[in-house]
């Protein structure tokens, strides 16, 4: 069978509503388009542990660091998840990281933003688990079965951490003047970026005909983002919170809130590593990896000692 028939087979396959498999055969475009993006994911769960992390001790009382302490461990969790998805499609997970450690793979942009104070951890947990909650729903149904078993998983652990964010806000929402205020600030500082989350409009994107032809992404960019806006926009005025957007309103004919343009010159910035963060987020990923190499070390002298036993 040559290629040509075995790429109508595939597409067929997907088409009706069928999973690719790592022993299956794929085009190699769509063998490169899923480790970009599941690498891209799972850097982006590690990544993400750094703002989170340096809150742990400084979480106002012992339940709320036990929480965020669990939290960030789902994160780690997560990202070995995908990286061993990553691994089904023929790369090493060390050629990943060493691609991240370098700056040849991009993470999530949000995560190059400073948390200034705790409602941050508040936000993070309403917002950016909350954006990815509704990007990841859609892709544990995507085509490729490793990566859609991967976000299941994810996806229900990721509404925990939405739920323990959005507790955060409401309680300081409902506290002191002063925490009402914090909580504010801290969403007009993370509104805007967590849009920019799902990506520039679809037309601006160079990978999205590739993912959606091949059911990788079942949504464009912008269909997912006014997701999260008609979700969301309800939850703000629900803890008496304004989102800082002077051109939020429902369109009763659309059914939907409409919200005003993006800064995508600051997103590109961002994710070409000139966000407010890039340089201190990769510096600290680096010494981790570092400090880790002893840990590295004794799991291959353990794997090779059991090896010689068996």
């Amino acid at each position: 069978m040559n290629d040509e028939v075995k790429l109508q087979a595939f597409e067929a396959r997907i088409n009706a509503g069928g999973t690719i498999e790592p022993k299956d055969w794929m085009p190699e475009g769509y063998r490169r388009q899923l480790i970009r993006m599941i690498s891209q994911h799972a850097h982006s769960e590690i990544v993400g542990m750094l703002p989170e992390g340096n809150w742990i001790t400084r979480a106002p009382s012992l339940r709320r660091k036990m929480i965020l302490l669990a939290k960030v461990q789902d994160e780690a969790g997560h990202g070995l998840y995908l990286y061993s998805a990553a691994e089904t499609l023929g790369i090493e997970r060390s050629e990943l990281i060493e691609q991240l450690l370098t700056g040849r793979a991009k993470y999530s942009s949000i995560f190059n933003y400073p948390t200034l104070s705790w409602a941050d951890m508040g936000t993070i947990g309403w917002f950016v688990d909350g954006a990815a909650i509704v990007n990841q729903t859609m892709l544990a149904k995507c085509s490729y079965g490793p990566y859609a078993r991967a976000n299941l998983r994810i996806c229900k652990e990721e509404s925990f951490h939405k739920k323990q964010g959005y507790e955060i806000i409401t309680v300081l929402a409902n506290g002191t003047p002063e925490q009402k205020i914090m909580a504010q600030e801290a969403v007009n500082r993370w509104w805007k970026p967590s849009l920019m989350m799902f990506g520039p409009g679809d037309k601006d994107s160079p990978n999205s005909a590739d993912l959606m032809k091949w059911k990788i992404k079942l949504k464009t960019n912008e269909e997912l983002r006014q997701r999260f806006v008609d979700l969301t926009v309800p939850q703000a005025q629900a803890v008496g919170l304004t989102l800082p957007d002077p051109e939020l309103k429902y369109n009763d004919e659309a059914g939907h809130w409409e919200y005003g343009a993006l800064d995508w010159q600051e997103f590109f910035e961002v994710i070409s590593g000139h966000g407010p963060y890039n340089r201190e987020r990769m510096k600290a990923r680096r010494e981790a990896h570092r400090q880790g190499e002893w840990v590295r070390v004794a799991a291959e002298a353990y794997a090779e000692k059991r090896k010689m036993l068996a």
